[in-house]
């Protein structure tokens, strides 16, 4: 049972391909709306078998384009253009496109990147919303050809260290201007099966632990949900002893006027 969500319209869903791990040409047939998701998907057919499938589409990524995914290695034609010799630069010239996928060992430092994955061997699980992306900031030693994980820096400002073999798709997610959308009226937010949301300070005191009194107070109660649980005001609810040991550099919590007044710009 989840709150503020019911009815709208009915949807289909769409099989989104996030492993990547059929090789090969394929060509973007078309660019599609998801209804399951803010980003825009592709359907695209490989050059060999003919077979169909749809992945998540970058930005600016338009029909008759082509991509491909490298997670299984490098096919004999860069490698024999190479002279048989590992060079990264050369990798980068030939691969590194919008759209194509790699593991991350193989991205240049700079590259913008979306749908990253976490582990070794699994599909893309952050930066998948429209209008994400990350970027490779550095490796955990000096040489790209020995590092064992890769650092990408996320839009919130964390710095995660991820394994070398973890995939990721170059380019932005697509849709970027998503979130300047306006809905314009309240049925249209009912079509996407968002339902009305009451304040509790709105409700009877038998409802909500800010109900009741008289006019409009909460009675001295610190903002917490229908269920007594403490909100906002950066009320924190992961156990300290959970730490993420793949972030690198945290993100800034601190809000507002706190932010500002360590930066020293406001007193």
């Amino acid at each position: 049972m989840v709150r503020h969500r019911g009815g709208g319209h009915k949807r289909r869903l769409r099989k989104v391909d996030f492993d990547r791990m059929e090789p090969g040409k394929h060509n973007v047939e078309r660019i599609e709306h998801d209804p399951g998701r803010n980003a825009h998907i592709a359907l695209i057919t490989n050059v060999e078998t003919g077979e169909k499938s749809y992945i998540v589409a970058a930005e600016g990524m338009r029909a008759g384009d082509e991509v491909q995914s490298f997670r299984t290695g490098l096919p004999p034609e860069i490698i024999k253009s190479m002279g048989h010799k590992m060079d990264l630069g050369m990798v980068a010239t030939k691969t590194v496109w919008r759209g194509n996928c790699l593991p991350l060992a193989l991205i240049p430092i700079g590259t913008v990147i979306f749908n990253i994955g976490l582990r070794r061997g699994k599909g893309a699980q952050m930066c998948r919303s429209a209008g994400t992306y990350g970027q490779i900031t550095g490796y955990d030693s000096e040489d790209q050809r020995t590092a064992k994980y890769v650092h990408v820096r996320l839009q919130s400002g964390e710095v995660r260290s991820l394994p070398r073999q973890a995939c990721a798709t170059i380019g932005v997610a697509s849709n970027v201007n998503f979130n300047k959308r306006m809905l314009g009226k309240a049925g249209r937010k009912r079509w996407l099966g968002i339902r009305p949301t009451v304040r509790g300070l709105a409700m009877n005191a038998a409802d909500h632990p800010h109900g009741g009194g008289r006019g409009k107070s909460k009675g001295n109660v610190h903002p917490v949900s229908p269920w007594g649980v403490p909100a906002k005001s950066g009320s924190r609810t992961r156990p300290r002893s959970k730490v993420n040991r793949n972030v690198v550099v945290p993100r800034p919590r601190n809000q507002g006027r706190r932010r500002r007044d360590q930066s020293g710009s406001r007193k």
